[in-house]
């Protein structure tokens, strides 16, 4: 793989998702993501949280297929080409809630929000 671009949008992408999964880190294991720039921090994070970073090849979305579905999912409430500006952040908090409670067929009808928080008690 080519190396990437190491530029500010990979500095913030890298304080983000450090600053989001430190507190579970002993529960990450692994990250998959695509290719894109933004990643280019990626020996950064797994450097901060011990997990190892995977990227996906190129137009092959089944290997990330839960950021897939999930994607599939909030297009039920923000179809393509919306325009972001004119979202709340009230509106993808309440987005954000009904995805996390919705029962899941792969997580035998429970949520992912209860599943994730069986980790943590």
């Amino acid at each position: 793989m080519a190396k990437l671009p190491h530029g500010k949008k990979a500095k913030y992408v890298e304080q983000i998702v450090n600053g989001l999964l430190f507190p579970y880190k002993k529960s990450i294991l692994t990250i998959t993501t695509d290719n894109g720039p933004e990643f280019a921090s990626h020996q950064d994070i797994t450097k901060a949280l011990g997990a190892k970073v995977y990227f996906a090849d190129s137009y092959c979305s089944w290997q990330k297929g839960a950021i897939e579905n999930t994607n599939k999912l909030i297009r039920q409430y923000i179809p393509k080409n919306t325009d972001f500006n004119k979202i709340t952040d009230a509106f993808v908090s309440m987005v954000q809630k009904k995805l996390n409670i919705r029962p899941r067929e792969k997580l035998n009808f429970s949520t992912p929000k209860k599943e994730f928080f069986k980790h943590f008690s």
